[in-house]
């Protein structure tokens, strides 16, 4: 088995010295501009899943860094982050946005959790309310988008 190298805080994967992201200086477009959609797009847009959830669930995991976000499959996943509370135990995200309509059972979030032992990390199970928690806050976030789409 390959020992997971410790990541480094704060370093995100599709950044570049120019100040552009990953998805470049002109970001993505989510196609948000019909209002009452809840399709989360425009016949032009070439988003493949629920703007609204794909925007929230980016909002929610922001705090870890980026290692690949597919807007056409849907697919978020983080590196391993670190609290700085507890340097002992990381943690990664897997997102997956399922539906093109905004729907709670349009997301699905996995998350892996590793503790240090014997400095080497070991997976670790993690809790089943650590998981619908994220998911929950994942269609809260997506349910406030909206109205704020909504509203203008």
């Amino acid at each position: 088995m390959i020992k997971p190298e410790a990541p480094q805080l704060g370093s995100r994967i599709g950044s570049d010295t120019n100040g552009g992201g990953l998805f470049g200086d002109e970001g993505i477009s989510l196609g948000t501009g019909r209002k009452g959609s809840d399709r989360g797009g425009d016949s032009g847009s070439a988003l493949g899943v629920n703007a609204y959830l794909w925007r929230a669930a980016l909002d929610t995991l922001s705090f870890m860094p980026l290692v690949s976000a597919d807007p056409f499959g849907g697919v978020i996943i983080t590196d391993w982050y670190q609290f700085p509370s507890a340097p002992d135990e990381r943690f990664k995200a897997t997102a997956y946005i399922l539906s093109r309509s905004l729907r709670a059972d349009g997301v699905r979030v996995s998350i892996f959790r590793q503790v240090r032992e014997g400095g080497r990390w070991a997976d670790a199970a993690v809790s089943g309310t650590a998981v619908s928690d994220i998911e929950n806050k994942v269609l809260a976030r997506a349910r406030e988008l909206r109205t704020q789409s909504a509203a203008n």
